[in-house]
């Protein structure tokens, strides 16, 4: 065998070139019959059972997790395994998405008819117009390719790309048609960044109790950097005698009063306080908190009730913590 690096780059070239081109076939042949899949996946009861031996069958579980994580109940059903006892997992509510390219997988079309008389709607994804699959179908989408990349057009290469494509399609119409929003996705997705970003509040990062530095306004100045230290986040919040908050004091303060030459040794907090602190509610997303906090340079938000009542704070090191950044 000779390794020629031209001829191996002109494949991976041409590859591209016939299943872009495969993926384009489709928008001339997806119409009315689309339309009303979505339709009636939009109006069933059920979920969706995706179906299909050998490499549809790869594509059948991704399409199933794609619709799934985007606000449409689904599983993927092998359909060998559904001949000895998983057809049990689809209902007459369900609506079953059966897929191959040919039509003629024998796996799949062993249990066409018993779908059929479960009651469920069977929908059949292939490129075989006069195929098993499509004879059984209610209804049909369009996955035809005029050839395979493979050199042979035996393996599954544009095929695959083809009803994958489909698929995304799918999931992306009945996502819009479901008025399926960015907090929808990060309900089910609550492990990944977006999750964590949209799903964290503040209440959930904040510290709490004892945990939160504050002092009186007549609080003496060494009682104040006592507060600071011990607590460790660099500010103090300054409380009335009802918990609500009346200004914040920082280590940012403290090294612009030592510049200006101010001699600290006899004031109390209300003198050296910030009196407009920036504040958060404890039920803002977390993320907002760290948009405040880039957008006036600071490290720390107080956490407030609508009537100013002091809840906690949220640091900087909390928010990263938590990764909401």
């Amino acid at each position: 065998m000779t390794f020629d690096p031209q001829q191996v780059l002109s494949r991976a070239l041409q590859t591209f070139d016939i299943e872009a081109a495969a993926v384009q076939g489709l928008k001339a042949r997806t119409g009315a019959a689309f339309v009303e899949v979505v339709r009636r996946i939009l109006a069933t009861q059920g979920r969706v059972v995706v179906t299909g031996m050998g490499k549809s069958g790869h594509v059948g579980r991704k399409i199933a997790a794609t619709l799934a994580s985007t606000g449409t109940p689904a599983m993927f059903v092998h359909p060998a395994e559904a001949s000895h006892g998983d057809l049990g997992m689809i209902t007459a509510a369900d609506v079953v998405l059966a897929i191959s390219n040919s039509g003629e997988s024998a796996e799949l079309d062993a249990i066409l008819p018993v779908v059929k008389r479960l009651g469920a709607l069977l929908i059949g994804m292939t490129g075989g117009a006069q195929s098993s699959l499509a004879r059984h179908a209610d209804l049909v989408i369009d996955s035809g390719v005029e050839a395979e990349a493979c050199p042979l057009n035996l393996a599954p290469t544009a095929s695959t790309t083809a009803q994958m494509a489909l698929g995304d399609a799918l999931a992306v119409a009945l996502l819009e048609a479901r008025g399926f929003g960015a907090e929808d996705f990060a309900r089910s997705h609550p492990g990944g960044a977006l999750g964590r970003r949209l799903l964290t509040h503040v209440g959930d990062v904040m510290r709490r109790g004892d945990a939160v530095p504050q002092v009186r306004p007549e609080a003496p100045f060494l009682e104040l950097m006592r507060e600071m230290s011990v607590k460790g986040l660099g500010a103090s919040a300054v409380v009335d005698e009802a918990g609500a908050v009346v200004g914040i004091f920082t280590d940012g303060d403290l090294r612009r009063l030592i510049e200006q030459g101010v001699d600290l040794r006899g004031v109390v907090a209300r003198e050296v306080m910030h009196p407009r602190p920036r504040r958060i509610r404890s039920d803002a997303l977390a993320v907002d908190a760290a948009s405040l906090m880039e957008q006036h340079s600071i490290t720390s938000v107080l956490v407030c009730e609508p009537d100013d009542t002091l809840v906690g704070i949220v640091h900087i090191g909390d928010l990263m913590r938590a990764k909401v950044i």
